[in-house]
């Protein structure tokens, strides 16, 4: 009875995330897993909270009871460009005005497991997913590209937009190694879909026109590996590190000529360091150091800041996001008001990935959100049944500059985001 509980609820949860959007906010990785780790600011690395824990850190399966969580959030961002009417005559400019990205609301699962096999060892799976390349624009972003570059006279349609989905499944193996040291491993198997549309402009600057814009959806498979140690120091004190190595995934075919390398689209690596302290016996402070190496993959880190003439979609070296390495502090705290309900507060604070001179693309993916500001519940039902609550608001942010591409015409993207999330945890 209980595999089949979890078996079908592994299912709905992996069906769900395909049939909805996939979102984050960390570029795009998540600012946590699970209710109660995304109520302390997403701080986590040495803090044993569920079995969506692993998912930071491997090694702290041995530190969870037997038990399942599944969870949903509504996630709802809100993005948005401004252009302003300043652009050089004779380059291709952005018509002036703000322009708003449909599609605000969208239903996040996730679920988790661990089985506990002995005193010293544990099992377990965690799916999740994230995103956060998803707009949808109902004017024509491009039209004034239509001519460029010159001689390539393909007319911008619309809606233009992107989606980018991914989903995580993770097999965890945590084993103990004396009472203070523990050690994990999780082998991380990564399916992605992408479509874009409305993009027609640029198929004249790619080595694939054809392969650029309005291919439908493609789907990329891989998968890397996740490693972490959790160490107690003392009674109080604990102390966590994780590494996540890139992701490998199969190339974007559809989109060969759109993404650099030739449509690769893998996914960065990371790296997180973190403690946990127990500031009395009903309160526990928790703060994480998280490093994401969006730099690494071409199609990400790659910039436009020289002419669009002068450079190809699709190569090696093409143009791409422009995104820098994200660096992300995590703050978090719980108190246990009650035997039977706990409070949660934190906040995340991080660097800005979006430079003031990569506007072009980054309208179709304007992913500078950088600080998070998050509350959550835990009411414990009985001894086996708990609900958790989360809740996160991340203030709107701005980047604004100039281009190269659009004769220095300047102008800003921005997003504002909130989440909602709500979580079932049952022991066994």
């Amino acid at each position: 009875m209980k595999t089949k509980i979890i078996s079908t609820a592994i299912c709905a949860a992996i069906t769900s995330m395909f049939a909805g959007n996939v979102l984050a906010t960390n570029g795009y990785s998540p600012h946590g897993f699970g209710a109660k780790q995304k109520a302390m600011g997403g701080a986590g690395v040495a803090v044993a909270n569920d079995s969506m824990s692993v998912a930071t850190n491997p090694a702290l399966a041995v530190d969870i009871d037997e038990r399942m969580d599944l969870g949903l959030a509504l996630f709802s961002p809100k993005r948005s460009y401004t252009a302003n009417n300043n652009g050089t005559p004779g380059y291709p400019t952005f018509e002036a005005g703000e322009f708003k990205s449909g599609k605000e609301y969208f239903p996040v699962p996730h679920i988790g497991y661990n089985h506990v096999l002995d005193r010293n060892s544990a099992i377990g799976i965690a799916v999740g997913g994230n995103g956060g390349m998803n707009t949808e624009y109902s004017n024509a972003v491009f039209a004034a590209f239509n001519r460029f570059p010159a001689g390539h006279p393909n007319n911008a349609t619309t809606p233009v937009g992107v989606d980018l989905k991914q989903l995580f499944v993770g097999f965890n193996y945590a084993r103990r190694i004396n009472e203070k040291h523990s050690i994990g491993i999780m082998p991380v198997v990564a399916v992605q879909t992408f479509k874009a549309y409305g993009l027609e402009p640029f198929m004249g600057a790619s080595t694939s026109p054809g392969n650029v814009t309005g291919r439908g959806t493609d789907t990329s498979y891989g998968g890397g590996l996740r490693i972490g140690w959790h160490g107690k120091l003392n009674d109080r004190l604990s102390v966590g590190l994780s590494y996540q190595s890139r992701l490998w995934m199969s190339k974007f075919d559809k989109y060969e000529g759109l993404f650099a390398e030739g449509g690769d689209f893998d996914i960065p690596s990371t790296v997180a360091l973190g403690l946990n302290f127990q500031v009395t016996p009903k309160v526990m402070f928790a703060m994480d150091y998280q490093h994401v190496r969006y730099s690494e993959v071409n199609a990400i880190g790659n910039g436009h800041n020289v002419p669009m003439a002068g450079t190809v979609l699709g190569t090696d070296e093409g143009i791409g996001f422009g995104w820098e390495d994200m660096n992300i502090i995590k703050l978090g705290v719980a108190w246990d008001f009650r035997p039977d309900m706990t409070f949660r507060a934190g906040a995340s604070f991080a660097n800005q990935i979006v430079p003031t001179d990569q506007g072009l693309f980054n309208i179709l993916a304007p992913a500078v959100i950088r600080d998070h500001w998050t509350l959550g519940l835990t009411k414990q039902i009985d001894k086996n049944n708990e609900v958790n609550f989360a809740f996160a608001y991340m203030p709107e942010e701005k980047v604004c500059g100039t281009n190269v591409n659009t004769g220095s015409q300047s102008g800003c993207i921005q997003m504002d985001q909130f989440e909602l999330e709500v979580s079932w945890g049952l022991r066994f």
